[in-house]
């Protein structure tokens, strides 16, 4: 009954998402169009999402420490684990260690997460800590990466047949664009939006009803075009399930199976957490990779195929094994 109730809420997932790869297929829309859309839900229509439901929310009930930090200690060990096995795996590009780091511990909340806890809880409030936790700790980290890489490119496409010049600011060099990508990721949309939630949450400063509305309307909008673009792209590209590499089955196991199980070992286990919270920490775990993925991929240009297969294939592993976790979780 949960699942078939879950099925239900996700259909709207799936009709956004098919709705791109038809048209694509069938190059109504060419696939090359998926990049902008990509960049509208990350620049705006993600913002203003985070933003007004960030500021709507009653941050002191949503906050339980011990669980939160029973799960920030689950998401570091699972970043030293997935980063350590991708420089095992020959990964020694920054950009991509960040990128596969991102697809195994980061959770798909606002399109996959939201109908489940709806659908089992009747509440989707729980998310929203997790949400925070991603967006301003684990993706400031990712898009801090991101930048400083692209950073390099830039750097090594100036100084193309000037070596000494850029042996001679190597140490200095390195530091300033550090600088430049951790500015450029604080003062990104989606880190913004939700400081700004959260300032203004706190603040009780009043925002007018008709920004909020604003807000509200762009903001629905970024479910739908970040899996439209998702759609474009793979409907242009096609998916080769027998295709899957080693790589790809090795990610999505630890992200549907394993990165659940380690928050269950450390939230339950070390830190204590139990009750209603144990099963929202484990439950949000096992959602799969979030779009963001594919969306970071297509902005900085890196993994895109990769990205791509990731959150769709991680979708399919999390959606058979989602009856087990609700069960489990009930």
């Amino acid at each position: 009954m949960g699942s078939v109730a879950t099925l239900e809420k996700l259909l709207p997932v799936l009709l956004a998402f098919g709705c791109g790869a038809v048209l694509a297929r069938r190059k109504v829309v060419p696939a090359e169009a998926s990049k902008a859309f990509a960049d509208y839900a990350f620049l705006f229509a993600v913002p203003c999402y985070l933003f007004g439901n960030i500021y709507a929310s009653d941050l002191g009930a949503l906050f339980n420490w011990r669980a939160l930090s029973g799960y920030a200690a689950t998401a570091a060990l699972a970043v030293l684990v997935v980063g350590l096995a991708a420089r095992a795996s020959g990964v020694r590009e920054p950009r991509g260690v960040a990128l596969r780091i991102m697809a195994g511990v980061q959770v798909n909340t606002a399109y996959f997460a939201v109908p489940v806890f709806i659908t089992v809880f009747g509440d989707a409030a729980p998310i929203f800590p997790v949400l925070l936790f991603q967006v301003c700790v684990l993706s400031l980290v990712v898009i801090s990466i991101m930048e400083l890489g692209r950073a390099d490119d830039l750097a090594d496409g100036h100084a193309d047949g000037h070596a000494e010049d850029g042996a001679a600011t190597t140490g200095v060099g390195t530091g300033k664009r550090l600088a430049r990508a951790v500015g450029a990721s604080l003062t990104t949309p989606l880190v913004l939006a939700c400081n700004a939630g959260i300032l203004l949450n706190l603040v009780s400063l009043p925002v007018p009803k008709v920004v909020l509305d604003g807000f509200a309307f762009v903001g629905d909008s970024a479910s739908p075009v970040a899996l439209f673009a998702l759609g474009l792209h793979l409907g242009g590209l096609g998916l080769d399930v027998r295709g899957t590499t080693r790589e790809e089955i090795a990610l999505i196991a630890f992200k549907c199976l394993g990165f659940p199980l380690l928050a269950w070992a450390v939230c339950g286990g070390l830190f204590g957490v139990g009750g209603d919270w144990l099963k929202y920490l484990v439950l949000i775990a096992a959602m799969p990779t979030p779009q963001n993925l594919f969306i970071f991929a297509q902005r900085y240009d890196i993994g895109v195929d990769l990205s791509a297969a990731l959150v769709i294939k991680s979708s399919v592993a999390a959606l058979l094994l989602l009856p087990l976790w609700i069960q489990w979780a009930a």
